[in-house]
């Protein structure tokens, strides 16, 4: 079982330095390009940086504290990251529509392709083998997280597509766009995660 457990945390270690290092990029080349979908997928990755600390702080501490004090730090620090999800999401909703309104086009960005190519390839693998262990060491946490990576797969796929159409067909609607489905699931997974720090 030990095992089992320092194989989550070399996950979640992955999860976190990949997002950080994801989300400085994204971000570098999105202002760059003067692309919100790209902005908001890097701080997105920022949060799950945040998600993935709260994991690794649970998998470390698995015996070291009360079940129920591992469950009230836990829900303060979900409250955090819920938050944080909003207050990002408001963000990138209004640099979306103000993107809209004043016809702010972005610039095509070959970088940001190249980067939710490779998130597209990372995060689903990422996720089997965080499910796989979560239901192996019977870690509910793990297998939430296992979810959320999954979900960052298909924003990956978004971003693809708003990126690939402003950099092949000068569709430069689709990046503010994306930047508003971007929007829809930071209000999702902060909603969700809220909830389950309440129950």
């Amino acid at each position: 079982m030990e095992k089992l457990y320092r194989k989550g945390l070399r996950l979640e270690y992955f999860t976190v330095s990949y997002n950080l290092v994801e989300a400085g990029v994204s971000i570098a080349f999105g202002t760059i390009a003067n692309s919100v979908a790209l902005i908001g997928f890097g701080l997105d990755s920022i949060v799950e940086s945040l998600s993935g600390f709260v994991l690794i702080w649970r998998l470390r501490q698995q015996e070291k504290i009360t079940e129920q004090e591992e469950e009230r730090i836990e829900r303060k620090a979900r409250k955090f990251v819920a938050l944080t999800f909003f207050i990002l999401g408001l963000y990138v909703l209004f640099q979306s529509i103000k993107k809209l309104v004043f016809r702010e086009m972005p610039d095509p960005s070959l970088p940001g392709i190249i980067i939710a190519l490779v998130s597209l390839i990372v995060m689903p693998v990422l996720a089997v083998q965080k499910h796989k262990t979560g239901v192996q060491i019977k870690s509910k946490a793990l297998i939430s997280d296992s979810k959320e990576t999954l979900a960052c797969a298909f924003l990956s796929l978004a971003l693809l597509l708003g990126l690939g159409m402003n950099y092949f067909f000068g569709f430069w609607q689709a990046d503010p766009v994306v930047g508003l489905i971007i929007v829809i699931y930071l209000a999702r997974e902060g909603g969700e995660i809220w909830r389950e720090a309440k129950e």
